[in-house]
């Protein structure tokens, strides 16, 4: 058994399909089915259930594939950590976030302060940031809803009050606040599920046993606000959003009546995790820019495990 064969392995537990695997490992698909039935054949048991063409991680699998994350993380976090003594370069640091906006101001603080340095984003939902910060992909992910799970620290940044958009000359325009019921038939413009605008409208709506009626939906929240000023729906945005569109905003804003809404950003790095000194840095800055912000009035610096 090989570090090659694990990295194998684990590209295709996380896709459950040669091909993508092969494409991300840019291998041949023979070459890398092989690797994987001869790491089978040396453990002595399957690592992966076969139907035809289509392959699924089988208990085994799933138990071996969480050793395997451990040792690959814990191997590239001494690299970083060797590197770093042997003061190799500026450094770099990875993040995970579901919107990427925000971590502009932090980023070029952060190559201000360090010239040089390597920067990684993902875009991603909370699950994917999840497996990217416990295989050590990334050193950190700016999460806007929990972001549970064991092993995992985490820093509030930003509480903000979350507030319903509306098109100009919808009836409700004129109104300075709403209830949730109120909005039983009207129509949605949201993000997929998964991402924090879809989670906090589902979730307020099941709380007054509602199903909200979102006619668009998809990944580019940035869209949000032209969509909804176009009139194919209402939609939920943080206040921050009203504070940046300005006088450009082509929506009318209004406060919803409901508790508990609000957007929570959080930082969130793997408890046992390598911090290089630029990782390090790009934490110091972003705590000190969420307390510097005036959006960030409810800031709140206190760390926690999860």
């Amino acid at each position: 058994m090989d570090l090659l064969s694990l990295r194998y392995f684990r590209a295709v537990a996380r896709h459950q399909h040669i091909s993508r695997a092969a494409e991300e490992l840019r291998v041949a698909q023979p070459s890398l089915s092989r690797t994987i039935i001869r790491l089978e054949s040396e453990l002595g048991v399957p690592l992966f259930d076969r139907h035809g063409r289509r392959i699924r991680l089988n208990e085994h699998g799933a138990a071996f594939l969480r050793r395997v994350e451990r040792i690959l993380t814990e191997l590239d976090d001494a690299r970083r950590e060797m590197a770093d003594a042997a003061g190799d370069g500026p450094g770099r640091v990875a993040v995970a976030a579901e919107t990427l906006v925000q971590l502009g101001g932090v980023l070029a603080a952060l190559r201000a302060h360090r010239p040089g340095v390597g920067v990684r984003l993902f875009q991603a939902p909370p699950e994917s940031m999840r497996r990217h910060l416990s295989s050590g992909e990334v050193d950190f992910a700016v999460a806007s809803q929990p972001l549970a799970g064991p092993g995992l620290c985490a820093v509030e940044l930003v509480r903000e009050e979350v507030m319903l958009a509306v098109p100009p000359g919808h009836p409700l325009a004129g109104r300075e606040h709403v209830t949730v019921a109120e909005l039983a038939d009207e129509e949605f413009v949201s993000t997929r599920p998964g991402h924090w605008q879809r989670a906090l409208l589902d979730r307020l709506f099941a709380r007054e046993g509602l199903t909200p009626r979102v006619v668009c939906e998809g990944d580019e929240a940035a869209a949000t606000p032209e969509l909804i000023g176009a009139g194919l729906g209402l939609g939920l945005m943080p206040a921050v959003a009203r504070q940046t569109l300005g006088g450009r905003s082509p929506v009318v804003w209004l406060r919803l009546d409901a508790a508990d809404c609000h957007r929570t950003l959080t930082l969130v790095w793997r408890q046992d995790a390598y911090l290089s000194p630029a990782a390090q840095d790009f934490r110091r800055l972003a705590m000190d820019a969420a307390h510097a912000s005036g959006v960030m009035s409810s800031w709140r610096n206190r760390s926690w495990k999860v």
